[in-house]
């Protein structure tokens, strides 16, 4: 089966930036970021998100340092990415997002030029969910 449809997921302790993508048109848009609850991901949202999208993989991005080494973060984001492919059933596919929240915050930046406005972290977290799936996108369809 091809993938035509993916969820993408910027995982966080605190918060789990959420994009959607399509192969078809290449494109990924950010979709929603989930506060976590106790430290743990909102897994009823993300069952709701899947339900709603229905993707044929999930994406999430994997924090390395950026001479490539793993940080705890990156380990706790494949373990996540692991919980995901046993809850759900579905294909999950890690991706390397070093900057992505930092290009997401930069995007923001010239979005405002000009005004002073301090970035929602959770706009930050969707966008950078969003620029995950775009480069995965770009490398994988």
């Amino acid at each position: 089966m091809s993938v035509q449809q993916v969820l993408g997921f910027d995982f966080g302790e605190k918060r789990i930036g959420v994009a959607s993508g399509q192969s078809i048109t290449g494109s990924a848009n950010p979709l929603v970021t989930l506060n976590s609850k106790n430290s743990k991901p909102d897994w009823t949202a993300i069952e709701k998100l899947i339900a709603q999208w229905q993707p044929d993989a999930l994406i999430v991005g994997l924090p390395f340092y950026l001479d490539g080494t793993k940080s705890d973060m990156t380990l706790r984001a494949e373990k996540f990415s692991r919980q995901l492919e046993g809850r759900f059933n579905l294909p999950v596919h890690t991706h390397n997002e070093a900057l992505s929240s930092f290009e997401a915050e930069q995007f923001l930046q010239n979005q405002n030029a000009g005004k002073k406005k301090q970035h929602d972290k959770q706009d930050i977290d969707k966008l950078a969910a969003a620029i995950i799936v775009q480069s995965w996108l770009e490398q994988n369809t």
